[in-house]
């Protein structure tokens, strides 16, 4: 089968190089390189880098309609689209004999959009996978060819979760190739409730202690690599990177958001959210400076059990 892949970050160069093993791979199509670093040298985007590592061609439009004649001249059979980056139209679409299979890391259509990862932690879902759909015209709307789901695990995070989906999602592609190549191609119409996954503000992190604990334990988790769960203090924001849920042991709360109940040394600040729920706050960072644990944090600020974290105005 002769294919054609289409992918930018890290998380996509392991189904290029999947793709590359079971394929004849005639281009790789991936987003113009940009500045990186504290030098802002210009740096390949990752599928480039493994893609000029397996001796591939590399395409890098600013957009890819830009491409499209070239594309359909090298009569491909497949397309494979793993977070490209780039809206996708009509031409690139009918590049390839079969069209364009898109790895998606929900299941669709839940968290159609740009970061289905994150959102799924931060509203709380217990379960996910990857879904392989082929591209049509609308957001994440098109038939589905392969399915494959697992559980959220309860102190998962961001960054380990897609790790794990990447890793699933390869396993999915490698068997839906097989697939294909045996001419059993799905075109399965989605069904049930739709929901949106869309690009992630910095607002979207902010967190508000006067919303329930397991709310802002899930954001915790769900923005871990970008932007980060932020607070906003009277000394500047900081960035809570981890949190871990109350036990019912731990002191109880006082009806009062944003007081603390407990700084212990060895696991952080029991903080009181809404309703008297309660969260422990482990790892913080102080915006330009290096992460810490947040029982150190609450000693520099001369904080304590029966205090309240100094928050900036009022709580949001």
């Amino acid at each position: 089968m002769k294919t054609i892949f289409f992918g930018t970050p890290e998380t996509a160069a392991p189904f290029l190089r999947a793709l590359a093993e079971r394929t004849e791979v005639l281009a790789v199509v991936s987003q113009p390189d940009k500045p990186a670093g504290r030098g802002l040298a210009t740096a390949a985007t990752p599928v480039k880098a493994a893609a000029l590592e397996l001796g591939l061609t590399v395409f890098q439009p600013a957009r890819p309609s830009e491409i499209a004649a070239e594309l359909k001249a090298l009569g491909a059979d497949l397309g494979v689209v793993v977070a490209y980056g780039r809206i996708v139209k009509a031409d690139v679409l009918a590049s390839t004999k079969l069209g364009l299979l898109n790895a998606h890391f929900s299941l669709l259509p839940k968290y159609r959009g740009a970061a289905p990862v994150q959102w799924s932690l931060v509203r709380g879902e217990t379960r996910t996978g990857v879904t392989l759909f082929w591209l049509d015209e609308g957001m994440d709307t098109g038939p589905i060819q392969a399915v494959r789901e697992t559980g959220i695990l309860p102190e998962e995070d961001a960054p380990a979760l897609l790790s794990r989906l990447t890793d699933l999602g390869v396993e999915l592609l490698d068997a839906t190739l097989a697939d294909l190549a045996a001419g059993k191609v799905v075109r399965r119409v989605q069904e049930g409730a739709a929901c949106a996954a869309p690009l992630i503000k910095r607002e979207d992190a902010r967190l508000d202690l006067s919303r329930p604990a397991e709310e802002l334990r899930n954001a915790v988790r769900g923005f871990r690599s970008w932007p980060r769960a932020w607070l906003e203090l009277a000394s500047g924001r900081i960035l809570v990177l981890k949190a871990a849920a109350a036990a019912p042991a731990d002191p109880p709360g006082k009806g009062a958001p944003g007081a603390v109940l407990a700084v212990e040394r060895d696991r952080g600040i029991l903080v009181e959210c809404s309703s008297r729920s309660r969260l422990w706050f482990l790892e913080v960072q102080p915006e330009g400076k290096k992460p810490l644990n947040a029982a150190e944090f609450a000693n520099g600020l001369r904080v304590a059990a029966g205090g309240f974290l100094p928050l900036h105005g009022k709580l949001i």
